[in-house]
């Protein structure tokens, strides 16, 4: 990626230090990329936020504490320019973005599992991301948005659903006549996983915090358990008679480890992609070896899940819930609002208003 040598600007998000969204999220006026062989120019339409955007900010010990970044890993809108050696888009296709760029040579890029290439980078981390009116990414890792398909749902559901994906169906390999507990359902992650379990057939539980949030998730869940009243894992043993559950999909971590543990069936899996509450969990092994319990690493899914998601997507089987939209100059106020807890979905932020 080059700068725009016509010395035509945009506005785009800077994270410029670690503190309150309203002192350290900064838009200012910048250049355009100018598109490189084998890159494109996105006119950003919409842009989803993620709790890793938060981390970005507030720091994480997995996430570089080096100042500005600008964020934005979820994306969807227009091309506006192609660099050299694309052939396969156009100026106006309407397009979103799968989020990590690997080597494609390595043993693991050649099984198809981007992921784990170990030269794996993603927007809004290793790349400048899509909180700002243009972007310039790699034209293969475009995906062609169908017309009837609203900017807003392109962008809100990469990166969130096909983790989910990957969590469930692809790694998890939740059955129709299976159990399966959704700990967050009301986060990015957390409602996907709900709605892709209750679409698989699964008998779906869930937890969450507050009593608007249970309402949304019983669209979805079969009982939905207010973890702030009672240990999460004394209810599932109750709802199941004792069995516990199939599938524990949990992105909390430390604070939650042994009672999603403990919430499974013998022989049981919990699937794993985050942890927002710590990394450090104190745990009983036995209760996973005397078990015959399952922990699988599940954080990200490949170009075939995002492919098998944006056909649900498209088909309207599943779509994201998008808490709220708000343009560019208000991206503080999405920041404060996954940080305090008080979205069910997706914050959507559109730089082009």
């Amino acid at each position: 990626m080059v700068l725009d040598p016509n010395g035509r600007t945009m506005r785009a998000v800077h994270i410029v230090g670690s503190g309150a969204p309203e002192d350290v999220l900064k838009i200012r006026d910048c250049p355009r990329p100018e598109p490189g062989p084998g890159e494109v120019r996105l006119e950003v339409r919409a842009c989803a936020l993620q709790h890793a955007d938060v981390f970005a900010r507030t720091g994480h010990p997995e996430i570089e504490d080096a100042f500005p970044k600008r964020p934005g890993t979820e994306m969807a809108g227009v091309v506006d320019e192609v660099g050299d050696d694309v052939g396969a888009w156009s100026p106006g296709d309407r397009v979103n973005v799968y989020h990590h760029v690997s080597c494609g040579e390595c043993e693991f890029c050649e099984r198809g599992e981007q992921t784990m290439c170990p030269h794996d980078r993603k927007f809004g981390s290793d790349f400048p991301g899509g909180l700002a009116e243009y972007v310039a990414v790699p034209a293969a890792n475009l995906e062609p948005v169908p017309d009837h398909v609203d900017m807003e749902t392109a962008a809100a559901w990469p990166s969130s659903f096909t983790t989910a994906w990957r969590m469930l169906v692809s790694g998890g390999g939740l059955e129709p006549s299976e159990t399966a507990l959704i700990l967050g359902a009301s986060g990015g992650v957390g409602h996907a996983a709900l709605q892709l379990a209750d679409r698989t057939g699964a008998e779906v539980y869930a937890t969450t915090s507050t009593d608007w949030k249970a309402e949304r998730a019983r669209e979805w869940a079969s009982a939905v358990i207010d973890y702030t009243e009672v240990p999460f894992d004394e209810r599932v043993v109750e709802l199941t008679d004792g069995r516990g559950v199939d599938l524990v999909a949990d992105h909390v971590g430390e604070a939650t480890w042994q009672q999603s543990i403990d919430s499974l069936a013998t022989g049981g899996r919990m699937v794993i992609c985050g942890a927002t509450s710590g990394a450090d969990p104190d745990i009983d092994i036995r209760s996973v070896y005397q078990r015959h319990r399952q922990i699988l690493g599940t954080p990200m899914g490949n170009r075939r899940d995002f492919r098998a998601v944006g056909r649900l997507i498209a088909r309207g089987e599943v779509a994201p819930v998008i808490d709220r939209v708000l343009p560019l100059d208000r991206v503080a106020e999405g920041h404060r609002a996954i940080e305090n807890r008080d979205v069910f979905g997706k914050v959507v932020v559109t730089p082009r208003t």
